[in-house]
């Protein structure tokens, strides 16, 4: 049994976990203009990350848009999830993959398609305005709406068909014997549907917010240069500022904030499906 699982071991060592240690040595370095790195053992990155005021602002949007993208994915995706789940018709593999189907459009190409909907030119603006509905042009490109609307356009299909795939394991039978014992739609999803696919919910919710956190294209683009979330800044560090070990310390806490939340809410959500 050990010898089967060396090379998966291997190769997570080899591409995780390996990275992950070289990204952490070098955070723990020092910034040199001249030099660009100098080899240090030292706290100093992070101790500036977490009293800058500035990335302490720019971790708070990214867990705002991250947690704001995770709620409305999991409140848009439940019905269509739910719905494909029960799906009984010759139609269900074209729906499944019309559901897959975002997924093989690239973030910079769908963020393109964004802009042209939400830009001041753009189509929305231009129906509005043409039905006589506006005055002006609003303003819904680099906004926080914009951003949080294109970056749930790219996670809603992973929260669909993991709750999907969670859903077609419960049997229809138990929302049969709600119905008959006097229990209406609603009641029949809040105490019989719900609990039994809190897993999926747990599961769709943990990927979606990794997702989210660590979106970079969609901010970049329909966020403008004022908005910034975690990865761009990172980008910034290492590309345009050519400080690596500050970069790093950035990417390191982005990872563990990113981990700690997502544990907590999964052992939350575990928990409270045990319960049930």
């Amino acid at each position: 049994m050990a010898a089967l699982l060396l090379p998966a071991t291997l190769l997570v060592l080899g591409l995780l976990v390996a990275p992950m240690a070289m990204l952490f040595r070098i955070s723990l370095n020092r910034y040199d203009a001249a030099q660009m790195m100098q080899e240090a053992l030292t706290a100093e990155n992070y101790l500036r990350a977490l009293a800058d005021p500035y990335y302490r602002e720019v971790l708070a949007t990214t867990l705002g848009v991250a947690l704001a993208c995770t709620l409305l994915a999991l409140l848009i995706g439940f019905p269509p999830a739910y719905w494909l789940a029960r799906m009984e018709s010759r139609w269900k593999s074209l729906a499944v993959i019309l559901t897959l189907f975002p997924l093989l459009v690239g973030n910079v190409v769908r963020a393109a398609g964004w802009m042209a909907l939400l830009g001041r030119d753009g189509a929305i603006n231009a129906a509005l305005l043409g039905a006589g509905l506006i005055a002006e042009p609003w303003p819904m490109l680099y906004t926080t709406g914009a951003v949080i609307a294109g970056i749930l356009a790219v996670v809603a299909p992973y929260m669909i068909l993991t709750l999907s795939a969670v859903i077609e394991g419960i049997p229809r039978g138990v929302e049969e014997a709600a119905a008959n014992l006097g229990a209406g739609p609603l009641t029949a999803f809040r105490r019989v549907v719900l609990p039994l696919a809190l897993p999926g919910v747990a599961a769709g919710c943990v990927l979606v917010f990794i997702l989210c956190m660590n979106a970079y294209a969609t901010p970049v683009l329909l966020g403008g240069p004022q908005f910034k979330m975690m990865a761009p800044a990172v980008y910034d560090q290492f590309v345009r500022g050519t400080n690596w070990p500050f970069g790093a310390a950035l990417a390191f806490l982005l990872l563990v904030v990113t981990l700690v939340l997502t544990l907590i809410g999964s052992t939350l959500l575990a928990g409270r499906s045990r319960s049930r």
